[in-house]
């Protein structure tokens, strides 16, 4: 023990000199302590002193976000190289507390979910401690952070998933996301194992963790490398790894659904591009110790294809936007797979647009099927003049799903297609060819079952008269923001600049 002694000094100044710039994650900590306690002595019918809590205190956190990008966006290494705050980690946090905040007034106004014999007020428990959770892994820049940040996120999903299940369907869901989970997380922990043994170091950013890797065969890295990409790939729900995904959108609330098909997927995209930073940085430098542009290009374009042609066959409404999803997600492959600067701004922007759409479509589903309850795409016959301001919001989200103008998914793809163009251009790369083939031929795919609910809505007649409870409800009014915003990031996307 003694030996450690000279050391201890030096850790504790290190430890003590980085508080200061986690000062987010901090507040979203006491809010955590503080919302448990208030839910367990102030409890009412709608948890609302829980709910209160849990907004302020993911506010504040915010605010000393904000506070983080006026200091500057240099790069900081704190906690001994476990965690790294740049603008990219600060980025991504602004996005996962708005999808967050969404999802904490989707919970406020669910008549299911506040009906429920249990309560709301541990799910308001749960999002500050899951943002948490979220921020970390965009800044995680050690196997062990990565991993311990991916855990947090996940037993918080997990609760949720499971916390209101009322029926079959939501018990299957729970399990089967619950134990693809716990597997997918075993085989990355050996994985990050592997690494940790080759490179005598969990830190990425150490410039040795490349160097050593270049000196272990290349089956043996490749191993390493694809089996830490599984439990990365799980929260990404690429191909093959996406299985679970449409039983458990289908299965959870809708509520639920909405967090996890974007807080959950973007931070997996958020800590992916962390994960890659040292092999691209030193990739000039030292062997190519694994091939990511081709691994990951493949992927993308296997994960566009069956998405969005599975989407097609689709009539179950979370069913189909959870394919769609995962189409998605291998759209945003592209930015990965461009490796620059530009892409990593597109991607920022892609998913900064990406879950007001998503979140927006989820809210419409919930909302038409407790005023309705049309959980298919033929019950949406003849609503378009029976819901006249949900079907037009829910048509302008759905040409902004798709990528069209004047709409702000068209500027993401955009984005998106310019990075991949990009690395075209200064590489001569085949497989940035086929990503952009297959990104265009897909997003037309996608216009047939995104479609398929506007021609229901508008162009085909119900054979019984819907009984339509027109109930004051807020939340038709935070999805008419989020289209508004949708057409005004479209024509003004110098708005968002992060």
């Amino acid at each position: 023990m003694n030996e450690y002694l000279p050391f201890l000094s030096g850790l504790l100044k290190d430890t003590l000199s980085g508080i200061p710039y986690i000062l987010p994650e901090i507040v979203l900590v006491l809010t955590f302590l503080v919302v448990i306690v208030a839910d367990l002595f102030l409890q009412g019918k709608r948890s609302s002193a829980a709910f209160w809590l849990s907004i302020t205190g993911i506010i504040i956190s915010v605010f000393f976000s904000f506070k983080q990008i006026e200091a500057g966006a240099d790069v900081r290494l704190l906690f001994f190289e476990n965690i790294q705050l740049d603008q990219v980690a600060v980025s991504f946090k602004f996005i996962f507390a708005f999808v967050v905040l969404l999802f904490a007034l989707f919970i406020r106004y669910d008549r299911n979910l506040q009906s429920h014999a249990k309560g709301v007020g541990d799910l308001y428990m749960l999002l500050p401690a899951v943002l948490l959770g979220l921020n970390l892994m965009a800044m995680s820049t050690s196997l062990l952070m990565i991993y311990i940040s991916i855990e947090m996120v996940s037993i918080g999903s997990y609760l949720m998933v499971g916390y209101v299940s009322a029926g079959n369907r939501q018990t299957e869901a729970s399990m089967k996301y619950a134990l693809f989970g716990s597997a997918c997380s075993a085989i990355m922990l050996y994985g990050i194992s592997l690494l940790y043994g080759f490179t005598g170091t969990i830190n990425i950013s150490d410039p040795d963790f490349i160097v050593h890797l270049g000196e272990i065969p290349e089956p043996a890295t490749a191993l390493a490398i694809i089996l830490t990409m599984v439990g990365i790939g799980f929260k990404l729900s690429f191909v093959p790894l996406h299985f679970w995904s449409p039983d458990v959108y289908e299965g959870a609330p809708t509520p639920v659904t909405a967090f996890l098909s974007t807080a959950p997927k973007i931070a997996g995209f958020a800590i992916l591009v962390r994960f890659l930073f040292p092999f691209y940085d030193q990739q000039s430098q030292t062997k190519e110790v694994f091939d990511f542009e081709t691994t990951f290009a493949v992927v993308a374009i296997i994960t566009m294809i069956v998405g969005n042609f599975a989407a097609l066959w689709q009539n179950n409404i979370k069913r189909m936007l959870a394919y769609s999803s995962i189409g998605h997600t291998g759209f945003a492959l592209m930015a990965v797979v461009s490796n620059s600067d530009y892409g990593v701004q597109s991607l920022v922007f892609y998913f900064s647009i990406y879950a007001i759409m998503n979140m927006a479509a989820f809210m419409l589903a919930g909302r038409i099927e407790r005023q309705t309850a049309a959980t298919e795409v033929d019950d949406y016959k003849g609503l378009g003049s029976v819901l006249k301001a949900e079907m037009v919001c829910f048509v302008v989200i759905l040409i902004s799903l798709t990528g069209l103008p004047p709409t702000a998914g068209f500027l993401a793809k955009l984005y998106v297609f310019s990075a991949a163009f990009e690395k075209y251009t200064s590489s001569g790369s085949i497989w940035m060819v086929a990503l952009l083939i297959t990104g265009a031929l897909t997003t037309v795919v996608s216009l047939f079952y995104y479609l398929k609910i506007p021609l229901n809505a508008y162009l085909r007649k119900s054979a019984n008269p819907y009984n339509i409870e027109n109930a004051k409800d807020p939340l038709i009014f935070i999805i008419a923001i989020l289209t508004f915003c949708v057409i005004l990031f479209g024509i003004f996307p110098s708005l968002i600049s992060w």
